[in-house]
């Protein structure tokens, strides 16, 4: 689910409270060293996303926030901002030469290179959160 969180409203901020959990409080993100990453160059993403990058050869970013029970990442585009909501229980990661994260049909890549290897520690935190998460559920695999 991605929505279009340049102007906030109540009706979007429940509809992400639903999809991936309220936000952490402050005391929760100070005693977890920190909720968000620091913005990341995005490399590449699905076709189904290519409407929220920006037209021209420019630069995009994106940030990612933890929730309880997801991840929001955070797309600017000009002066426009995206919300893509990704409950824990949809997200993939792969570590390639850098990371992509894959969830609904879509994907997005981001590059490797100094702000990405300054968001490792979070990309560990953000895994431990989803393994927390998946463990509160008995999967059996057969």
């Amino acid at each position: 689910m991605i929505l279009n969180s340049t102007y906030k409203n109540k009706e979007e901020k429940q509809l992400l409270e639903d999809v991936v959990g309220k936000p952490f409080s402050f005391f929760e993100s100070l005693k977890m060293g920190g909720i968000g990453s620091k913005r990341m160059i995005i490399r590449d993403v699905s076709p189904n996303l290519k409407e929220f990058m920006n037209k021209v050869d420019d630069i995009n970013y994106a940030n990612i926030e933890l929730r309880k029970s997801g991840v929001l990442i955070y797309i600017n585009k000009g002066l426009q901002n995206f919300t893509w909501a990704i409950p824990y229980y949809q997200l993939v990661m792969y570590k390639t030469n850098g990371a992509s994260i894959h969830a609904q049909g879509r994907f997005i890549q981001f590059k490797n290179n100094k702000t990405f290897k300054e968001n490792k520690g979070f990309f560990e935190k953000m895994l431990d959160e989803k393994i927390k998460y998946d463990l509160q559920y008995n999967f059996q695999y057969i």
